[in-house]
């Protein structure tokens, strides 16, 4: 057991310093959005503030992750497979929220696309190469960076429309705003749908995520009727295609033919 305390305990502190020094900053600028939220550019896609409050749920997860990389099964995956592009995640993260909470919408949409690269590179190297052999794999890696990867796409086409799109308080939605909305809508509710039957098991955290930022735009944009009900046309079908993720993988369960990852592991039957 020592000696799995020790090994990688560079990477393992560095973990740590990242975690409560750059995305404890995420929780304190973000998911408490008071004068950061109201005060920033709104656009037609801006989602009631309580959508941000998944990076509370996300980061509580990543907390169970910096602790589990202290164990053997942890390192195994955390240290071994994520190594560095843990702490790289953190930074990039960290400097997203931070140009994004100053107003530099384009560069904080540059930062989002790194962000979202990095992410989707540790959800696919842990998707791929190191499938879920316990309930703790499960809860505190494949589980925060699912949802991380789904949020983030969200959050990278929002981004898009404050750094391009017109301001909500000082504009009307033009026709052309209304198309744009409406086809970053539909591509949120196919990426959803993409992420929930994506392959055996699915992605259903990230689907979950993209389906909850859909429902709060529908909360949060009141203003005009056509970005309104199209939102909740698209949040609609983007938890139907959640829920039939969800029955689809409760029936394997109840048949003794989960896939902790299809690629690699065997059915359990």
């Amino acid at each position: 057991m020592a000696s799995s305390w020790s090994d990688g305990l560079l990477l393992k502190i560095i973990n740590v310093l990242v975690y409560f020094l750059f995305l404890g900053s995420n929780i304190y600028t973000v998911a408490s959005p008071s004068d950061v939220y109201y005060n920033g550019k709104q656009t037609y896609l801006h989602p009631a503030p309580w959508a941000f409050l998944i990076w509370s749920l996300i980061h509580f997860l990543l907390l169970g992750t910096i602790v589990y990389q202290f164990f053997p099964s942890g390192k195994k995956i955390i240290v071994d497979g994520i190594s560095w592009r843990f702490p790289l995640l953190g930074v990039l993260n960290a400097i997203y929220v931070q140009v994004w909470a100053t107003r530099h919408y384009v560069v904080a949409f540059i930062f989002a696309l790194f962000v979202c690269s990095a992410v989707t590179h540790i959800y696919y190297v842990v998707k791929k190469y190191h499938s879920a052999e316990n309930v703790n794999d499960e809860l505190f890696v494949h589980l925060p960076f699912s949802l991380y990867h789904g949020w983030m796409t969200f959050l990278a086409v929002l981004t898009a429309f404050e750094a391009f799109g017109v301001d909500a308080r000082k504009e009307s939605a033009g026709v052309w705003t209304k198309v744009f909305v409406f086809l970053a809508l539909f591509f949120l509710e196919g990426t959803a749908a993409t992420y929930a039957f994506s392959s055996a098991e699915g992605d259903l955290p990230a689907a979950i995520a993209i389906a909850w930022s859909l429902w709060a735009v529908f909360a949060g944009q009141t203003s005009t009727g056509f970005v309104h009900w199209s939102a909740l046309a698209f949040a609609i079908l983007a938890l139907v295609w959640v829920m039939k993720g969800v029955i689809g993988l409760v029936l394997r369960a109840r048949g003794g033919r989960i896939v902790l990852d299809e690629e690699r592991s065997p059915l359990i039957t």
